[in-house]
């Protein structure tokens, strides 16, 4: 396997990007338009907003990403992580891409001082989740959702 590049998003990776992130999408069923997800791309560039981005790279081309956001833990009165998005294409999973992904992760947590990080799955996710339960615990916590429809 070659060696893999796992670092902060760019500009130019635009169009790099959005198929992976159509597949995440996909994979979740959300619609997703090619105006939101380029929303989505302008917020994990622009420095006022709090979503940050990575990227995998191997020879040359995109494989994977992770979108992750500072989160307070009040009860704790700490900062931590929190992941939002992670995808690597089909095609290159299995080469262990997604722990190296969240060993990256764990090293922005140490250098920020975040104690943890945090991250939700769909239950049927089971193929992450395997990968989910080598790196992390999974916690006693249920999520619970609210439209503002009522």
């Amino acid at each position: 396997m070659s060696d893999l590049i796992i670092r902060p998003i760019r500009a130019e990776d635009y169009e790099a990007w959005d198929p992976l992130f159509h597949g995440y999408c996909d994979f979740y069923e959300v619609e997703s338009t090619k105006d939101s997800r380029r929303i989505t791309f302008d917020w994990l560039l622009d420095p006022a907003e709090i979503l940050e981005g990575l990227v995998v790279e191997r020879d040359g081309a995109l494989i994977g990403l992770a979108h992750y956001r500072e989160m307070p833990r009040p009860s704790r009165a700490q900062k931590m992580g929190f992941l939002d998005d992670l995808f690597v294409d089909p095609a290159a999973r299995g080469g262990r891409v997604g722990e190296k992904i969240f060993d990256a992760l764990r090293e922005i947590c140490r250098q920020r001082g975040w104690q943890m990080m945090r991250w939700l799955t769909q239950d049927h996710n089971y193929a992450a989740r395997t990968l989910y339960d080598r790196v992390g615990q999974k916690s006693l916590f249920n999520l619970y959702e609210m439209t503002v429809d009522g």
